[in-house]
């Protein structure tokens, strides 16, 4: 007699056990291991979808940005890719990096120039900013983007319900402004540089008269003036003297 060989073996009792456990009009066995339909793409998207809204909400950001991108890189024609592409910066923003949430704002804004959510994104740019100011003894850079942001934002949109809160942290951030031109006034005179004192007071005053800082410090105009008078007279008589005592040319 014959023997068997392992291999027809095997493939008998691996159709034997794929029929186990089935019945009529019933899935079931080996084989049903390989018969699995996928979820159609709707059915998937939705799911994502669902995911990345939970996974927000709750502050994980990060998973949240995975499944966003997943979503606008996986269905481009869905309508939902253009609300992941918006809410991949909304991810950056909330997770407070700011400099990558304004450069994928800027990237919706300059691919979808009319599309609805484009004041939010402007306001959302001018906040980045806003958040990014530092105190007055540094630089100011961020503070007078977050100005032209918000600027813009009136200026385009000024019906947009996020009017109201631009002007008021453009008038926070023109207070900063105020308060930096004042701390580097106050540096010169007490350095002796007056005239530079007197130019730079007289700068605040010009451009942030409606701040509180200016109101305080108004009065002191006519005291840095008369120090600067002076430091010109001492110029051209010949006795101002530089840091190591010599007299300037």
């Amino acid at each position: 007699m014959k023997r068997l060989s392992p291999i027809l073996i095997f493939l008998i009792l691996f159709l034997g056990l794929s029929s186990c456990g089935t019945h009529q009009g019933q899935k079931g066995g080996l084989l049903s291991w390989f018969t699995h339909k996928p979820k159609p793409p709707e059915a998937r998207l939705q799911q994502l979808v669902e995911r990345a809204r939970r996974h927000f909400e709750k502050g994980y950001y990060e998973l949240a940005e995975k499944d966003f991108q997943e979503i606008r890189d996986r269905y481009p024609d869905s309508p939902y890719a253009l609300w992941a592409e918006l809410k991949l910066a909304d991810c950056k923003f909330f997770a407070g990096r700011y400099l990558e949430a304004v450069v994928l704002y800027q990237e919706f804004e300059k691919l979808h120039p009319t599309n609805e959510a484009v004041p939010y994104v402007i306001f959302q740019i001018g906040t980045c900013y806003y958040r990014m100011m530092l105190s007055p003894d540094r630089d100011q850079t961020y503070t007078r983007k977050a100005i032209e942001a918000y600027r813009r934002l009136i200026d385009n949109y000024p019906d947009s319900p996020y009017v109201y809160e631009a002007k008021r942290r453009i008038a926070r951030a023109r207070e900063r402004l105020a308060e930096h031109e004042w701390y580097v006034a106050r540096f010169y005179f007490r350095t002796g540089r007056y005239r530079a004192a007197y130019y730079r007071l007289l700068y605040l005053l010009d451009n942030f008269p409606d701040t509180r800082t200016a109101s305080r410090v108004r009065a002191l105009a006519r005291e840095y003036y008369q120090k600067a008078l002076e430091e010109t007279r001492a110029l051209a008589e010949g006795k101002l003297k530089d840091y190591w005592g010599n007299p300037y040319p």
